[in-house]
């Protein structure tokens, strides 16, 4: 089984995706860095092939992950209409973005027009070599190009269509479009961020598309379990990122249904969680204290310097410190405030209070623990210098993942080692194909 990653849409027009935003067990050589010539590596994925339609991040993300773990990804663009996430992101390194190297990852790019004759052949020989296809086109595209999932299985029975979407396959608005904006908003997640009587935020990613990704990439090793271990066929992976984000509301659905209760954003804690908040140190900087539970609030308790507490009916545990949070909240911070942001964290480490700076991305290059868990990567690269990867999650003891190389900067870098090495094309069918603007 090999993955192959394909991103024809049209982000304005077809896309489902929204805006936004391992450890490696060997560093390539510069050259395997931009060539991917190494193949799919020998992760516990590797001899998975997936043809994935997609652009940008809802599905994108989940090809990544695929690739990290040993899929051979290949990401397929139009001729015409290259991948938005080229051009995406804050730094550019020789008119490169960067962030494109990240989410491209260890894939093999080719072009290809579907809407082509010979481009609509050349994807059906790839489906009959793939295991999974993995798209997040609006609902219909695909069926309108003739490639719905009953066409495709005619070729294929086994094949897994992972389809990512703003509000899944089915239902009065599947045909809508849909960003990670849209999702947290429609989802309910995002009226519970921020702060009463203000705007409702976002967080500064576009985390619908991620969590859309993550229940992708579940969803296919679910599919690829069913169907290898257990006998079963190929069948559709529908995700929808309004449901990926609705997944993380906790008790908010049971709780609003028994008592009525709409809850609405707290801040930077959580109403009736005490103490589990930020807390300003005397050098400016935000502190997470997180002792709500009784024990921890004992060691906490100790920490201040005053034992005590407790045993105060007003703390004495988790529902009664909820019902007078402001005021113990109070208390921890007229004490945090006596101490730089590093002895408060060395006095909370030392009684076994869990605790945390808020990091910048700055921070997290001289994290000590992150570095030694191999969570930021330097992966060579002959045209942009050495770019510095996030690691790989999560970490495997017997069957880890790597990182194969950054993401490929020329357009259809992969066409003649995909065409020509995987379906025995011709340097003159090659030519041919190109020539017909199928590729």
């Amino acid at each position: 089984m090999k993955v192959v990653e394909t991103g024809t849409t049209n982000r304005g027009e077809d896309a489902a995706d929204g805006g936004g935003h391992g450890s490696t067990e060997e560093t390539p050589s510069a050259t395997a860095s931009r060539t991917g010539t190494t193949g799919g590596g020998a992760g516990p994925l590797s001899g998975v092939r997936v043809l994935e339609l997609g652009s940008l991040i809802a599905g994108p993300f989940a090809g990544r992950q695929m690739a990290d773990f040993g899929a051979e990804v290949i990401k397929v663009e139009s001729p015409n209409r290259p991948d938005p996430m080229r051009e995406w992101g804050r730094a550019r390194v020789n008119d490169h973005t960067l962030w494109w190297s990240v989410q491209s990852r260890g894939k093999k790019c080719v072009t290809m027009d579907l809407k082509a004759p010979r481009g609509r052949e050349l994807f059906l020989e790839l489906c009959k070599e793939a295991d999974v296809i993995l798209e997040n086109f609006r609902p219909g595209t695909m069926e309108k190009l003739g490639l719905g999932p009953d066409e495709l299985w005619k070729i294929n029975p086994g094949l897994i269509i992972t389809r990512v979407s703003g509000y899944g396959q089915t239902g009065p608005e599947a045909s809508k479009p849909g960003y990670a904006s849209v999702a947290e908003a429609r989802s309910g997640l995002r009226h519970l961020n921020g702060y009463p009587d203000q705007p409702p935020p976002r967080t500064g990613i576009s985390l619908g598309d991620s969590l859309g990704s993550l229940y992708a990439l579940q969803g296919i090793l679910l599919a690829l379990y069913w169907r290898d271990a257990r006998g079963g066929t190929g069948q559709v992976v529908d995700v929808s990122l309004v449901e990926a984000c609705f997944s993380l509301l906790e008790s908010t659905v049971p709780d609003y249904a028994a008592t009525g209760i709409v809850p609405g954003p707290s801040g930077s804690g959580l109403k009736g969680i005490a103490p589990s908040n930020i807390f300003r140190s005397s050098d400016g900087k935000w502190v997470v204290i997180a002792a709500n539970q009784d024990s921890v609030f004992v060691r906490l308790a100790a920490a201040m310097g005053v034992p005590g507490l407790p045993k105060d009916p007003k703390y004495c545990n988790h529902a009664q410190r909820g019902h007078h949070q402001e005021e113990l909240e109070s208390l921890i911070a007229d004490w945090a405030v006596q101490y730089s942001a590093g002895e408060l964290v060395r006095l909370l480490d030392e009684h076994g209070v869990p605790n945390s700076t808020v990091s910048t991305v700055e921070d997290i290059f001289e994290d000590p623990q992150l570095k030694a868990r191999d969570m930021l990567v330097e992966m060579p690269d002959e045209e942009l210098g050495t770019v510095v990867q996030p690691g790989i999650v999560p970490k495997l003891t017997r069957s880890a993942g790597r990182i194969g190389w950054n993401g490929p900067l020329t357009h259809g870098s992969h066409n003649a080692d995909v065409y020509q090495g995987l379906l025995n094309l011709t340097e003159e069918e090659l030519q041919s194909a190109r020539s017909e603007g199928a590729i």
